[in-house]
């Protein structure tokens, strides 16, 4: 299990942005499982929304995107390299995530290449479906 120190060894996101708290399971270029714990306290929380916080579709997605990124970036070829967003497809929400959730995240690494990577991912809720869709990654 990596936990937010050794991810930072992997990624270069910090907080505020740091949105993984573990990573339960990792093969290198293949697969990745982590979670975020959805805390009352995050950045987000006073202005989505006042009185009713629901977190952003756009962290719930870089959420695991960064997952993605650590199975990627985790190969020793990859080492001190980025992974950017190239493309975003067939992203749907199915449920709100609030703080006090634990986000639990799958992503596949499907292709793979020098420079560009995809990945098919999920992210669940007490085993509830929250989000899925397909992400590209430009590895530079």
């Amino acid at each position: 299990m990596l936990d937010r120190q050794a991810i930072m060894a992997i990624i270069p996101h910090r907080d505020p942005f740091l949105l993984l708290d573990r990573v339960t399971e990792l093969e290198s270029g293949v697969s990745a499982i982590g979670e975020l714990d959805v805390r009352p306290d995050a950045f987000w929380v006073p202005g989505h929304f006042p009185g009713h916080p629901v977190m952003p579709g756009v962290l719930i997605v870089e959420a695991m995107a960064q997952l993605g990124a650590v199975a990627l970036l985790s190969l020793p070829e990859n080492q001190g390299r980025l992974a950017l967003f190239a493309g975003i497809d067939k992203v749907r929400f199915k449920r709100q995530v609030v703080p006090g959730d634990t986000l639990a995240m799958r992503i596949t690494i499907t292709k793979a290449r020098a420079s560009i990577g995809f990945g098919e991912a999920r992210a669940e809720v007490n085993g509830e479906l929250a989000c899925s869709g397909t992400l590209m990654f430009a590895i530079s």
